[in-house]
């Protein structure tokens, strides 16, 4: 299964400029765990809700006098559309986040998440069974001998 298939095309995104109490405003509205910083139009970072919290705790001032730059993540880890889920998720686990904004070269198509892979679950397995007997392995040992 290919990233493009799960991930989430509705994105928040905001400007470098925006403050802390803005962004949280913004993810609150829409429901969502992170919103993408962009620069110029160009995707540079990303606040998750674990972010706004190391900024609130940290910073000790009001969201409204803390810039959105002193809590996002960046450099943004990313991953392509048409990379794997299991790349994808090796990447996740690789670089110890739980969100990655999709992208070809500049451009942002959409934000892959643990809870997109979670909700994929059942899909992703049936895919890997149907891999497995495509190949002929129907006894469970027959996988762990083929990666022997």
């Amino acid at each position: 299964m290919l990233v493009r298939e799960l991930m989430t095309t509705d994105l928040v995104t905001a400007p470098a400029e925006t403050t802390m109490q803005q962004a949280a405003k913004r993810m609150l509205s829409a429901r969502v765990g992170s919103i993408i910083i962009t620069t110029d139009g160009t995707p540079t970072g990303i606040v998750t809700e674990s972010d706004a919290l190391t900024v609130g705790y940290a910073a000790d001032r009001p969201f409204s006098e803390v810039p959105v730059q002193a809590a996002m993540s960046h450099p943004l880890v990313t991953i392509e559309p048409t990379a794997t889920v299991r790349t994808a998720t090796n990447r996740m686990v690789d670089d110890e986040v739980k969100k990655l904004p999709v992208m070809s070269d500049l451009e942002l198509h959409g934000i892959l998440t643990m809870t997109d892979i979670v909700r994929s679950h059942s899909d992703l397995v049936n895919e890997a069974r149907q891999i497995e007997q495509g190949r002929g392995l129907h006894d469970p040992d027959d996988w762990r001998r083929s990666k022997e």
